[in-house]
This record gives C-alpha cells, structure tokens and sequence, in this order.
C-alpha cells in the first residue's frame, strides 16, 4: 500500500460516519494546555480517587501524559482510570476528527 494513501474505516449506507473523534485525538489537539485530570481508582483503600492538574503533554489510545508546571513532575496515567477532564480555557475540537463533519449525512 502507498504511504500516502489513508485508510478508513467502511462506512454503511444511510448510517452516521464512524465515530472518529476518539478522546485521545481530542487531547492531542489541546497538547500544551493545562488541564485538570480526575481519575477513579477501585478497591484502592489508600485513595480511591485522585485529581491530577498539569500541561497536557502526550496522549495515546490507552494513557494520558501530563507534567506539573509547579513541581515539574509527570504523570502517566492509564486511561482506564480516566473519569473526565476540565480545561480553564476553550478547547480545540475537530469532529469527526479529521473528517468530514455530519452536515452531509441525513438523518435516521
């Protein structure tokens, strides 16, 4: 297969696109922005929760990279123990991600 050449998935007739907007992707898009990270941990008796606040510095399908700018120590936290995510600014989104957007698909 050519490198250029992109791979998507199959799209079915009369159906909405493939969600392509995975959290990941929306991460990467704000990369540089402080975020604050709250994250559930079960059958954790010493803390079943912990919120995180740093600079977004990488992300992946399966973790979230972040660095505090007060201590300069990063976390890498596994996105299965991700709950959500708040922002102190506007954030940069692009749905579908890298797509075209659902203004050409009909309804149901």
């Amino acid at each position: 297969m050519p490198m250029n050449q992109s791979t998507s998935p199959p799209q079915v007739p009369g159906m909405l696109p493939v969600e392509a907007s995975y959290i990941e992707n929306i991460l990467r898009l704000n990369k540089g922005k402080l975020a604050t990270v709250y994250t559930t941990f079960e059958n954790n008796k010493e803390w079943n929760a912990k919120i995180f606040k740093g600079i977004i510095e990488a992300a992946g399908r399966d973790h979230l990279i972040i660095s505090d700018p007060q201590t300069g120590k990063r976390y890498l936290i596994p996105m299965v123990y991700l709950d959500y995510i708040t922002f102190d600014e506007e954030i940069e989104y692009d749905y579908p991600y890298g797509g075209a957007g659902l203004a050409t698909y009909s309804p149901r």
